[in-house]
């Protein structure tokens, strides 16, 4: 979002904190920084957006999407980990589910979501009580319609975000100085409370927010902006979660009784997103990626990329660090902190177009040149710098904030979420092989919307087997993209997939078979193998713009490598047991090593929170 509207809006009325926040001096004795008035920001359309604006810009910046609830919070899972090196009681400690209460990189999240919510309620407030809300002219009610029920989505999306790293928390659903009156140290309330709140929130709200084909009719631009399938698609997720496990405050991973009424719930929303025909699948993984998000599209065509947090400022306030933290090396610039598992990239097909683009392999030099790396040094590849466009980033360029916008709900999600709500409730139906077998088409660069047998799940699975095959297509097509931890939680495999995780890696270390997985479909078959390379071969001098595997080796993964090195090509180290050498470098010494059941679901309550209200409770373990 533009730098001063974020401006205006922090001079505005809604510099008020939080409740919960920096400390209740503070907090009770809040007051505005200027003479402006509720009548004056929300006094027409323009200057409501601009306040709905600073809204959404609490997404992003150093302490939303654009690095910590992106790249921190999301890892140690069967995909990625997070940084090399001794733990630091900071992203590291993160990562590894060995985070204290003085963590320093949870406290400042922890008030940004809840700055978000508070900017929020001012505009759930003060919207409705405009004058021009009921006596404007069709375009402006329409308008200012849209914006409410925007702001109660990014309420819900603030607040689920907060619930699935804390858990529960209190109620905060009224502008802060009004809390301070009735209630200034409020208690911590029930996941389930709070979830059953966003989900009737979000049901208002999807009737104030229109189809992104119906912005032209109203005045409004397609961009990244919340349009109804958003409202739907958060609160499916919503629905999964308040249907799945948590862990709860008297102890070990829970669900409720009457799970099934929220995966109907989400079956409904997800049905009712593809039976508007106002989203689809891009037909290219692959362009999605690279001519869409990394070339900072305004609008992509297809409405796949359904609910964006847009970076923009260059700096830590309201950008993201997508492309500079994550990502290959360009120029030996970069930090490289997202690894993807030496497992995880055996879980692809050999033909699956996605592994190339969610796992990189390469670095690049400012000639354009690729260097292979070794399977102990992998990245994500979905927001790499060497893709970003719109303008171009000079390989010698030493910034950091890339104005990269972070994905946080996508169609074939919800394709996703359909296949597996109608699953849970009905079975394996028709219905839900026709939802998931259109992502795996895509992902195999096949026709969606042809059947073929190549590529489409097999026929005749039982509910848990196909069950299995979600959990696996969902690890497939969403990698990297900080849903895989949340979902492992949700039905309660967190553990199971470190445990399974590790492993095979060390069985990789060493060139024995992998084990299938217990908890999701198989691997390839030709991935459960004695036959894996311990070495690649690098072709010399790639300059084409291969993706991480394909036109980069000369040899195949998936076999054992010759033992002449080919002319044109360079050996790479691939596996060996630097996969589990001892310490915190190598993938195994430090993957997930403070993973305790019980506790390691949820983040500690920052301890700042805890001093500024003594009615807030630690979390399990803590």
């Amino acid at each position: 979002m533009n730098k001063n509207i974020i401006q205006f809006f922090a001079v505005a009325l809604f510099i008020t904190s939080a409740s919960l926040l920096i400390s209740c001096n503070k907090y009770l004795d809040q007051r505005p920084v200027t003479e402006s008035t509720a009548e004056l920001v929300f006094s027409d359309v323009s200057s409501t957006y601009k306040a709905l604006s600073s809204v959404y810009s609490r997404l992003v910046g150093d302490a939303g999407y654009g690095i910590r609830l992106s790249l921190y919070y999301t890892v140690d899972n069967d995909e990625m980990q997070g940084p090399t090196g001794a733990g630091d009681n900071d992203r590291r400690d993160i990562a590894r589910f060995a985070a204290t209460s003085g963590n320093a990189q949870i406290t400042n999240p922890f008030n940004q979501l809840f700055q978000g919510i508070e900017f929020a309620n001012h505009c759930i407030v003060q919207i409705p009580a405009m004058k021009m809300y009921n006596e404007g002219s069709d375009q402006e009610k329409k308008q200012l319609r849209r914006m409410l029920g925007e702001a109660l989505t990014l309420r819900a999306q603030f607040y689920f975000e907060a619930i699935r790293n804390w858990g529960d928390l209190p109620v905060h659903f009224v502008p802060a100085e009004q809390l301070a009156l009735t209630n200034p140290f409020p208690s911590r309330v029930s996941t389930d409370t709070l979830y059953d709140k966003l989900l009737a929130d979000l049901l208002q709200a999807q009737d104030l927010v229109p189809w992104r084909g119906e912005l032209n009719a109203i005045g409004d631009p397609q961009d990244e902006r919340i349009t109804k399938a958003t409202v739907k698609g958060l609160r499916a997720r919503i629905a999964l979660f308040r249907g799945g496990y948590s862990l709860r405050q008297t102890g070990g991973m829970q669900r409720s009784a009457d799970y099934a009424n929220y995966y109907q719930i989400a079956k409904k929303e997800c049905a009712d997103i593809m039976a508007s025909g106002q989203h689809t699948l891009n037909a290219s993984y692959k362009d999605l990626w690279k001519n869409q998000v990394c070339s900072r599209t305004k609008a992509d065509p297809d409405g796949e990329l359904l609910f964006q947090a847009s970076g923009a400022g260059l700096s830590g306030i309201a950008d993201t660090k997508l492309g500079y933290y994550n990502g290959p090396r360009v120029n030996n610039l970069g930090n490289n902190s997202i690894n993807p598992l030496p497992s995880y990239l055996y879980l692809f097909d050999s033909t699956d177009v996605r592994r190339d683009v969610t796992i990189c392999a390469y670095y690049t030099s400012t000639t354009g040149i690729r260097t292979a790396q070794v399977a102990t040094n992998l990245t994500d590849g979905k927001y790499r710098r060497d893709w970003i466009s719109n303008p171009t980033i000079s390989p010698t360029d030493a910034i950091q904030y890339f104005g990269l916008k972070w994905q946080i709900l996508r169609y074939s999600d919800v394709i996703l979420m359909f296949a597996e709500a109608e699953n849970e409730l009905n079975g394996p139906t028709a219905q839900a092989y026709s939802a998931i077998n259109m992502v795996r088409r895509r992902g195999f660069g096949k026709s969606i919307g042809s059947a073929d047998a190549t590529v489409d799940l097999p026929a005749g699975l039982s509910k848990s087997d196909f069950f299995k095959y979600v959990v696996r297509e969902r690890s497939l097509e969403l990698g990297g993209e900080g849903v895989r931890k949340y979902d492992l939680i949700r039905w309660n495999l967190l553990g199971t997939a470190i445990a399974e995780s590790r492993a095979n890696m060390t069985k990789m270390a060493t060139l024995l078979p992998m084990s299938n997985p217990s908890y999701m479909a198989p691997l390839p078959s030709y991935c459960v193998s004695a036959t894996l390379p311990a070495k690649m071969y690098a072709i010399n001098n790639t300059l084409s713009d291969v993706n991480s595997i394909n036109g980069l080796f000369a040899n195949s993964l998936y076999k054992t490598a010759a033992s002449a090195t080919p002319t044109g090509t360079t050996s790479v180290v691939w596996l060996t047991t630097a996969i589990t050498a001892t310490g915190t470098n190598s993938p195994v010494g430090r993957f997930a090593t403070g993973y305790i059941a019980g506790k390691a679901e949820l983040l500690p309550i920052p301890q700042p929170i805890r001093d500024a209200n003594p009615n807030i409770t630690q979390n399990p373990g803590y």
